[in-house]
């Protein structure tokens, strides 16, 4: 399979949600991705569940890559993070600006991702593989368009060796930051983060919150199926197919699926594909 298809989780909290997780990676697993990510909650809260997400996906003998976030970290705390991973054989990080916690008044010791990076490789060397998120639709906090992009090439500079987008539906977003990112001189891979569409509601939701932007034609047909799911679902396949169809067309590298944990839809989509 050519480029770098992924696959994203966030750890369980329970015991029954971690057999759940198994049960879905167990399926995606037989697309054979080329490595499984596993996102890290705000202030380090999901540390132990991401750390144990990370090490029953090695088990099964797939890559797996944590998430790490620096917002209210320490150094000290960042720098033990990555000695427990260096000691568990873990190569691959997915490295974060992330939000604040609510109720947390401190920063801590990084304020950007840039500055993480840019701690980690200090502190490790190559050892690490580093993905960056990188933001096609634009950060909701970045000051213009361009500044944005700048924010982009200061990871790479810092030391990031790809990138993983916001996940989009506008296609053209994508390939316009792609090739603003190549007339600054960035030449590390872009991979395209994709969002399956199983619940409009919680879409919605996630879109306002993080910048996302759902066409406005998107949005209002999958508004008129109200909670017919089988027509949302459907709609959705059709879209998101035809999406990453047109990404990997026009030389994307790769996709990394937005899974929630679930397998159906980014299981047809990747068959759809025929990857």
């Amino acid at each position: 399979m050519n480029g770098v298809f992924s696959c994203e989780f966030f750890p369980p909290k329970t015991e029954e949600g971690m057999e759940k997780l198994r049960a879905t990676r167990r399926q995606l697993e037989q697309l054979k991705p080329r490595f499984f990510s596993v996102t890290f909650g705000a202030g380090g809260t999901t540390r132990d569940g991401t750390l144990s997400a990370v090490l029953d996906i090695q088990r099964d003998g797939f890559e797996a890559a944590p998430h790490l976030s620096c917002i209210g970290a320490t150094r000290a705390s960042i720098a033990s993070i990555l000695d427990e991973y260096r000691s568990n054989g873990i190569r691959h990080l997915v490295a974060l600006r992330g939000d604040m916690p609510s109720g947390m008044g401190e920063i801590g010791d990084f304020r950007y991702a840039s500055e993480l990076i840019a701690f980690i490789r200090a502190q490790t060397g190559d050892w690490f593989h580093i993905e960056a998120a990188a933001y096609p639709e634009v950060h909701p906090q970045a000051r213009s368009p361009h500044d944005d992009l700048l924010n982009f090439k200061r990871k790479v500079d810092a030391g990031a060796n790809a990138g993983i987008t916001q996940y989009f539906y506008n296609a053209d977003a994508y390939f316009r930051f792609r090739d603003e990112c190549g007339a600054l001189g960035v030449a590390v891979p872009i991979v395209p983060g994709i969002m399956p569409i199983a619940n409009f509601t919680q879409l919605a939701r996630f879109s306002d919150a993080c910048g996302a932007e759902i066409p406005r034609w998107m949005r209002l047909k999958l508004q008129s199926f109200g909670d017919d799911r089988a027509s949302i679902r459907s709609f959705g396949l059709d879209v998101v197919t035809e999406l990453c169809d047109r990404l990997l067309s026009n030389g994307a590298p790769g996709l990394h699926f937005y899974t929630l944990n679930m397998a159906g839809l980014t299981s047809t989509i990747w068959q759809r594909l025929g990857l």
